[in-house]
Parts: structure tokens; C-alpha cells; sequence
């Protein structure tokens, strides 16, 4: 391997990006794959960006923003979908979870793929694949049909992610990789914030349910001709199917599929009061796990655990499951709320996700601008978006039954800036202690937490508002009770509209507390200096 490739990370012992820059080879790691292994993510030099080469990485990130935007889109229109398809309320609520399931199942192993298959062939397959199921989508009426095929769009759609961080850790340079790293923060901060705005414009302004399947093929067909274009061809290695762990990856399939069944449709059947998802869960646990025991000791894995002994990686990936639950404050918490006390619909609450999702084109480049200058610490940095989001959710937490949109403008303008600070700063923090070589293994270890904490985070605080408005609907019912004014004629509808204010503003003040908790941790991740001064150091 050159130095130029060498340079793109640091270390893991030292964290001295320096010395990895000017190191003749990759320092090896206990278990590391050879060059021989992964020869699709290492062979390629990263000194320039040529123009050609960016046009395909331009490709990629249209291709990840539009598969994060698939998904949320279909939930949010879920309830018209329904109603168009003649669909009941349980059978249609699979609907999402088998898409949920299906890219749960994808992230961790597209970059193997990619890397097997080469990445521009493996990327055209999925987003090609993925396309042609929209076009189908919206003439299929068998309630069967329509899961099996939704699944597979999640598994082609979820496949796409992953690939943008695996792409800008192997081709660009450290002058420019946190650019990259911003954009790919967008498929968390800009697309599902922005989706609000477009299931909207679907459903109650251009009346066309099939642009809820179809959106994303203009977009799917431009992507697919800028990766065909700009994106290098590597030679495939169909010997590698003959050294993964099918064995294990079986059960850890069935067992990622199990738990996103039961976090997804966990609340619809009461958690652990129904035999389903019981099963799910326990059963679901127990696969994966046994699925991580085969990764760990298995020569060429899917993912490789043992990265997570670095500090940056190990710690740094718990902060940012975290940090996917707390990012729900300023999309689902708005949205409950004004759907519960003013019936919003997608259209009402656009500008609740647009005040986040706009601004993150100026903020998150701005950010990585930031983490380039050589007296700042990107800890720092973190710490302050985590600050934001506390203070977010503070101001969140005053809400009242007369709040509308406008009201969550200086909660949502705080998120709108918290959100990137935090997310790129801790990719730099974590990608940063990572050789090039390792770069599908963390792709695909990030995505899967991704999925899985944006699930685990819409039941968890799902749950919590549910158990605290019946909490709050007795105390109030008591309340009325002993009261001995007479009671209105409207009483119940008060308190049930007074419960979900204050249970909502209950997990609120939940998630400010553990964005707080939040900020020590972050300064216990190792530091790592500029990527400034690195180059600096190199020449």
C-alpha cells in the first residue's frame, strides 16, 4: 500500500494521524484483513479527485439521500396508501416494517458486496433493482405481493446507504474526505427531515399517491448515469463467496429481521403482552447474537467486530446510536404533537422537518469547515451540538396545547445546528482511526446502527408517551374528580388532549437529560487533531 493511502487514517493505537501519513504501509491490526482481501477498498490512490471520479461520488450521495427519503415517505403516507389499497390498519401497518426489515438486513453487508461484486456493479444493481420496484409498486394490490416486494425495495434501498461513507473513505483525500462525511450526515439530518414536506406534496397537494413509489425514479435514473459514468470499474472477486460466513450470516439475517418486526410493531400489539412479538424479540436477540460469535472468530467476516476495542469506534458508535434517538425530538415529537392537538397532516408539519432539513446544505459543509481548522477540537465541537440539542429540547419541553408549527421555530433552529455538529464531528472522531482497508467493515457497523437506532428510537419514546398520557390522563381524571365545580360536557376530550401535551413534553425533558449525559462521553473519545495539521506534518 502507498503512503498517500496510508495517510487516510490514523492508527489506532497512537490516534497520530501524522505519523499514519507518513507511514510506507497500513499499520497492522490483530486479525486485519490483508490487501489481498479487500483489494476493491485499498487499491485505489486517493491523491486526486479527479473530475470524472466526483461526478460518480455525486451519483452515490443522490442515490443514498433518495433511499433515506423512500422510506420515510412511505411511512408518512402510510395512512393513504391504506385507504387507496383498501388495506385494514393491521395488515397495512407491515407495510413499513417489512421495509424496515429489509434494509436492516442490507446495511452491515452491501460494502461486502461492493467489494466482491465491485462497487460501481454492486451499486447499479441495487439502485437499478430498487427503481424497478417502484415502477411496480403502485399497480400491486395483493396484500402478499405488495410485502414481498417492499422488502426487497427496502433490501436494494438500504444496500445504497452504506455506500457513500464506504466510497468517501476509499477514494478522497483527507483534504476533502470531511466534505464527504457531511454529506453522508445528511442521509440522517436532511433527507428524513425533508421527507415530511415531500409526502405532503404527494398526498394533499398534488393528490397522485404513485409519486409516494415513484419519486424516486427521476432522481434513481439520473444517480444510476452519474456512478455508471464516474465511478472506476473494479475487477470482481467471486472467490470470496467461498470465504464468508453464509453459515452465520443466515442466522443473523433471520435474526435482524425478527427484531426489526418487533420494534417496528411493538407498540400496535402491546410489547411483550403478545406472544409475537415476545418471540421476536427474544428469539431475534439470541440469533444475532450467536450471528457476532461466528463474526468474531470467522477469517473473512461480514463485519469485524474487533474493531470496536478502538475507543473512537467502540464508544464513539454507542454516542451515536444515542444520537439517532435524540434526533427524533425534532421530527416525531413536533409532529405527534400537532397531529394530536391540531389533526396535522404531512402538509401542515413540512415546515417543522424543513426548518432542520434546509438549513443542514449550509451547516453541515460549514461544519466540516470548521473541523479543519487546526486549534479546534472536533470533542468540542460535538459537545456543543449536544448542548443544542439539550437546549432543544428544553425549549420543547414548555409546549403547550396552543403550540403550532411557528412556535417550534427556536426549538427547530437549534436542532437544525446541533443535528451536524454533532453527527460530522463524531465522524471525523470515529472514521478517523480507521485504514482504508477497514472501510466497508465500519460503512456497514454504522449503517446497521443507524437502522436500527431510528427503530429503537421510534418505539422507545413511542412507549414512553403512551405509558405517561395514561399516566397523566388518571392524575388529571382524579384531578376533575375531586373537584367540585361542575365537570364540562367535554371533559374527556380535555384531558385527552391535555395528556398528550404533557406526555410529549415529558419526552422532551427524557431526551434533554440524555443529550446532557452525553456531553462527558464525548470527551472521553481519543483526540484526534485537524486533518490540517497532519497534511502539515506529512510535508
Amino acid at each position: 500500500m502507498t503512503s498517500t493511502t496510508a495517510s487516510l487514517a490514523a492508527p489506532p493505537a497512537s490516534g497520530n494521524i501524522a505519523a499514519a501519513a507518513a507511514s510506507t504501509s497500513a499499520p497492522s491490526i490483530a486479525g486485519a484483513p490483508s490487501p489481498n482481501n479487500i483489494p476493491a477498498a485499498a487499491s485505489h490512490n486517493a491523491n486526486t479527485l479527479t473530475p470524472r471520479l466526483a461526478v460518480g461520488l455525486t451519483g452515490i450521495f443522490l442515490a443514498a439521500m433518495i433511499a433515506g427519503i423512500n422510506n420515510r415517505v412511505g411511512s408518512l403516507a402510510l395512512a393513504d396508501l391504506r385507504g387507496a389499497s383498501g388495506f385494514g390498519l393491521d395488515d397495512g401497518s407491515w407495510i413499513t416494517t417489512v421495509y424496515s426489515a429489509g434494509e436492516l438486513l442490507a446495511m452491515p453487508i452491501a460494502g461486502w458486496f461492493a467489494i466482491t461484486l465491485s462497487l460501481r456493479r454492486f451499486h447499479l444493481m441495487m439502485l437499478g433493482t430498487c427503481s424497478a420496484i417502484a415502477c411496480l409498486l403502485p399497480f400491486v394490490h395483493d396484500m402478499s405481493l405488495l410485502l414481498i416486494l417492499r422488502a426487497l425495495q427496502g433490501l436494494t434501498a438500504g444496500s445504497l446507504i452504506p455506500l457513500l461513507m464506504m466510497a468517501a473513505l476509499r477514494f478522497l483525500p483527507p483534504s476533502i474526505r470531511l466534505y464527504a462525511l457531511a454529506l453522508y450526515s445528511m442521509t440522517a439530518t436532511f433527507a428524513p427531515n425533508v421527507s415530511t414536506w415531500l409526502a405532503g406534496l404527494w398526498t394533499d397537494q398534488l393528490l397522485d399517491l404513485r409519486m409516494v413509489y415513484w419519486q424516486i425514479i427521476p432522481a434513481g435514473l439520473v444517480a444510476g448515469l452519474l456512478v455508471a459514468w464516474g465511478v472506476p470499474q473494479d475487477m470482481p472477486k467471486p472467490e470470496r463467496f467461498s470465504q464468508a460466513n453464509w453459515f452465520g450470516l443466515i442466522f443473523g439475517a433471520l435474526g435482524l429481521g425478527l427484531v426489526a418486526v418487533g420494534l417496528d410493531q411493538g407498540n400496535r400489539l402491546e410489547w411483550f403482552s403478545s406472544p409475537l412479538i415476545s418471540t421476536c424479540l427474544v428469539v431475534g436477540i439470541l440469533l444475532v447474537a450467536y450471528y457476532l460469535f461466528t463474526e468474531w472468530h470467522h477469517p473473512a467476516p461480514f463485519i469485524k467486530l474487533q474493531l470496536l476495542g478502538r475507543r473512537n469506534l467502540g464508544l464513539g458508535f454507542t454516542i451515536f446510536f444515542s444520537l439517532l434517538v435524540i434526533f427524533l425530538s425534532g421530527s416525531l415529537l413536533p409532529s405527534l404533537h400537532l397531529g394530536h392537538a391540531w389533526n396535522y397532516r404531512a402538509q401542515q408539519s413540512a415546515p417543522i422537518g424543513l426548518m432542520i432539513g434546509l438549513p443542514q446544505l449550509i451547516v453541515a459543509p460549514a461544519v466540516s469547515l470548521l473541523l479543519y481548522r487546526k486549534w479546534v477540537d472536533a470533542r468540542a465541537v460535538m459537545a456543543l451540538g449536544l448542548a443544542c440539542l439539550s437546549l432543544s429540547c428544553v425549549i420543547g419541553a414548555h409546549l403547550t396545547s396552543e403550540w403550532m408549527w411557528m412556535e417550534f421555530i427556536w426549538a427547530q433552529s437549534l436542532q437544525a445546528i446541533g443535528q451536524p455538529l454533532a453527527v460530522v464531528a463524531l465522524l471525523f472522531l470515529s472514521t478517523s482511526v480507521v485504514q482504508p482497508m477497514e472501510g466497508p467493515y465500519v460503512s456497514g457497523m454504522v449503517n446497521l446502527l443507524r437502522a436500527l437506532g431510528t427503530l429503537a428510537g421510534s418505539a422507545v419514546i413511542s412507549r414512553l408517551i403512551e405509558l405517561r398520557t395514561r399516566f397523566h390522563s388518571e392524575m388529571l381524571l382524579d384531578h376533575a374528580a375531586r373537584a367540585q365545580t361542575p365537570a364540562p360536557a367535554d371533559l374527556a376530550s380535555a384531558i385527552a388532549g391535555q395528556a398528550a401535551v404533557l406526555s410529549v413534553a415529558d419526552a422532551y425533558w427524557t431526551l434533554a437529560v440524555f443529550a446532557a449525559i452525553l456531553i462527558p462521553l464525548v470527551f472521553a473519545l481519543q483526540y484526534i487533531p485537524s486533518p490540517t495539521v497532519a497534511m502539515h506534518s506529512k510535508h
